[in-house]
């Protein structure tokens, strides 16, 4: 069903962008051909309609989503697909509409840093051969025993970013001058910090705020949720290799449930929602450490490209 991006349903909330000389970066998002589990296509021609849909982007980073890779040759070289697809993407684009936005300026790509460094090496060797766009990976780490957490979704290997062979592998990208995203619930991000001490030379950006859930066992619970994330979130302010990336609350898992509601949120209810999860990770990590991130498709199926950087506009206004 292609109708799940629901423009018709995100159309029934429309605002003017705020500032829209305000230039954009846009450090988080994806593309799917078709979506093996959400069951949609998010290409650039819709990525690039969301990015001049008003609010001023000057570029954009896409973040690995496991499309598009390498159906035959060496298991470790397969992620080096998606990374040959987005570029070919991006420059078509490019091509296509000269003077818009960068789209997919930047890549990160997928590598698993569980398997021997030399390998490690020869992926982002690879991935770096294959575009000029390539600046880094992630390597999700995300595991939960509840179900109600990660239905459909991948479970990774658990404690993975406390292992020392998996830290050998994430050293590997200082090497080669390049980024480690991590994506993991809150309860695991104590292992976050082993890692960023394990690997102090490389960057590491956290994704989604390390998602502070608001479902299944969590659901009901966001005073003790809170609390715990914070304290998460102040150890791993004290790594300065550390950045975050603030975005992601309109995902279901953070227990807002936008998508289920007969209009989509505004802006200002969206702040109001989780206004406090950003003012807390920048008074954390000051703004020179944290940048807004759309995740779009993913939160395209709760809000509008405008609405969403309508209301981090707000929420940024008194930095």
């Amino acid at each position: 069903m292609k109708d799940k991006m629901r423009d018709d349903w995100l159309d029934q909330v429309k605002e003017a962008p705020l500032d829209p000389a305000q230039p954009v970066i846009d450090p988080h998002h994806h593309m799917w051909l078709d979506h093996p589990r959400r069951d949609f296509s998010y290409s650039v021609d819709q990525l690039g309609a969301d990015a001049t849909a008003g609010h001023k982007v000057l570029a954009t980073v896409f973040v690995n989503c496991t499309t598009q890779y390498r159906q035959s040759g060496p298991e470790h070289l397969k992620p080096v697909g998606e990374t040959e697809w987005v570029s070919a993407c991006a420059d078509d684009y490019a091509k296509r509409h000269p003077g818009g936005p960068n789209l997919c300026a930047g890549i990160a790509g997928h590598v698993n840093c569980l398997q021997d460094t030399a390998l490690v090496d020869e992926a982002l060797q690879a991935h770096m051969a294959a575009s000029k766009r390539f600046r880094g990976i992630r390597h999700s780490g995300a595991f939960s025993d509840d179900p109600a957490v990660t239905p459909g979704r991948a479970l990774y290997p658990q404690h993975m970013y406390i292992n020392p062979a998996f830290h050998k592998g994430v050293a590997r990208l200082a090497h080669h001058g390049l980024s480690f995203d991590a994506w993991m619930y809150h309860d695991q991000l104590p292992e976050l910090v082993t890692l960023a001490r394990a690997v102090p030379d490389t960057p590491i950006v956290l994704d989604h705020f390390g998602a502070p859930l608001g479902q299944g066992r969590w659901a009901g619970k966001q005073k003790e949720v809170l609390e715990d994330w914070k304290k998460s979130i102040a150890e791993l302010a004290r790594c300065p290799n550390v950045h975050m990336k603030l975005g992601g609350t309109v995902m279901p898992m953070f227990g807002y449930n936008w998508e289920a509601r007969p209009a989509p949120p505004n802006s200002d209810e969206l702040v109001k929602a989780a206004g406090h999860f950003f003012d807390i990770a920048i008074e954390a990590f000051t703004p020179a450490r944290c940048m807004f991130e759309s995740n779009f498709p993913v939160d395209r199926l709760a809000c509008s490209y405008v609405v969403l950087w309508n209301s981090f506009k707000k929420m940024a206004a008194r930095y």
